[in-house]
């Protein structure tokens, strides 16, 4: 089944006036690329890093939420500015940049995220694969080979319209760690003097927790997912058919009205992720203090004897819903990255006959990333792998994102201003001594 392609090109005099959003229903209206990335960085793995934080410090890292708050979306917020001011992905604009040997060592970079994200699909495939075992549904190697598979044709076939309500729907599964949060007994006194009175341990297993909760939250595969979701939105739009049209090319109001609406949803879509974490730290940690968490299954299998089969339940029906989320944003931002760096066409909006090297890659991240869960059941393992290739690729795609953010040849009147440099330079920094301890961990120095 091809998906519908409209050839029109984009014009500045064709430019539709958009209404401003008005209520929450305008508000939900304009939720999209910004809210499906916050959300799909809530994965499986993300929930079992943060369960496990809460069950090994108690609430000691909570803080953590509200420090990543503005670090997340501040980048989020440049990746998305990047795809609206040029009408190109982060792959497309670092090929402009780059040439010759840069442009090899991007290509190493974005083949060695390809392999980590295959690998973080196997694990969130086996999550999805307990958590239906959890709820006495099967096996788990039968479920993970499902969704695997599900996944894979409805991305294929399905059209983008498709799985842009379905993304969002995905999204409503993280309610339920809310509802896990206030069903259980919650010292919020504590709990607040721990958010904002930063405690700092310098014990390994505290650093080790920190890095991981640091490097799960602000991913590198996020950077590409932004720009990329961000032009598939902007395709949709009724002025751009095949072509994301760019800021500069519409009229003045519509452009400001993008460019807002945009901002309100990533900043939404990052305090939501943040809100996430924050409810299952809080959750972990009154009910699973001291206990060994090593997957968000063995989360949810733990709440069942002390805040019952009800939390126990909900825990799990989240991560398999925020699992069948993340698959695709994960195989589909390594793809597009290389996609756009080979100068291919990319994106679940196109077809496969239009875009068959994108869709390539991403058969190649959900099925290998099926067969890897098949493989190994330990889904530990294979994050203890992501998590040392994530830390390499951080900082340098941190810096890609920055140089081609602040170029003004490419982003014209839209490049960083002050704030945003701050912000992500800082994350830069922050990042590059977290990925810099994380190998150093695990070369055991």
């Amino acid at each position: 089944m091809e998906k519908a392609e409209s050839q029109s090109q984009p014009s500045k005099s064709g430019t539709a006036e958009e209404p401003k959003p008005r209520g929450w229903r305008g508000i939900l209206g304009v939720l999209g690329p910004g809210l499906v990335t916050g959300a799909s960085d809530d994965d499986p793995s993300g929930i079992a890093t943060y369960s496990q934080a809460g069950a090994q410090s108690g609430l000691g890292l909570l803080w953590v939420s509200l420090v990543t708050l503005p670090l997340m979306a501040g980048v989020q917020e440049i990746c998305d500015r990047t795809a609206l001011a040029t009408g190109k992905g982060l792959g497309e604009l670092a090929a402009q940049k780059f040439q010759g040997k840069a442009r090899r060592v991007l290509a190493v970079l974005i083949a060695a995220l390809i392999v980590a994200n295959a690998l973080n699909i196997a694990a969130d495939l086996v999550a999805i694969g307990s958590g239906m075992n959890l709820l006495h549904a099967g096996p788990i190697w039968l479920w993970a080979l499902i969704a695997g598979g599900l996944i894979t044709i409805l991305v294929i076939l399905g059209s983008f319209a498709q799985l842009a309500r379905i993304f969002k729907l995905l999204c409503l599964a993280l309610l339920t760690y809310f509802a896990v949060m206030f069903s259980v007994n919650v010292n919020w006194a504590q709990v607040a003097k721990s958010t904002f009175i930063p405690h700092i341990s310098f014990t390994k297993n505290f650093i080790a927790l920190l890095v991981a909760v640091l490097g799960t939250t602000i991913s590198p595969y996020l950077f590409f997912w932004q720009s990329a979701h961000r032009l598939e939105d902007m395709r949709e739009e009724p002025e751009g058919g095949d072509r994301a049209v760019p800021l500069r090319m519409r009229s003045n109001r519509n452009a400001i009205w993008k460019s807002r609406t945009s901002r309100l949803d990533v900043f939404f879509g990052m305090t939501f992720s943040n809100l996430v974490m924050f409810a299952i730290i809080v959750s972990a940690a009154s009910t699973l203090h001291g206990k060994t968490i090593n997957s968000a299954a063995d989360a949810a299998a733990a709440l069942k004897p002390v805040a019952g089969k009800w939390a126990s339940d909900l825990f799990a029906i989240g991560f398999i819903g925020t699992g069948m989320l993340a698959v695709p944003v994960l195989a589909g931002a390594g793809a597009a990255g290389m996609a756009g760096l080979l100068g291919k066409r990319y994106g679940f909006s196109r077809s496969v006959r239009k875009a068959p090297v994108f869709y390539g890659l991403v058969a190649v991240g959900t099925l290998g990333g099926a067969i890897l869960s098949l493989v190994s059941s330990n889904p530990i393992q294979l994050l203890v792998i992501v998590a040392v290739i994530n830390g390499v690729a951080a900082a340098p795609f941190l810096l890609l994102v920055m140089l081609i953010s602040r170029d003004k040849t490419l982003m014209g009147e839209y490049r960083n201003g002050r704030l945003a440099s701050f912000i992500g330079w800082g994350t830069f920094v922050v990042m590059a001594v977290a990925s810099l301890t994380l190998l150093a961990q695990a070369v055991g120095l």
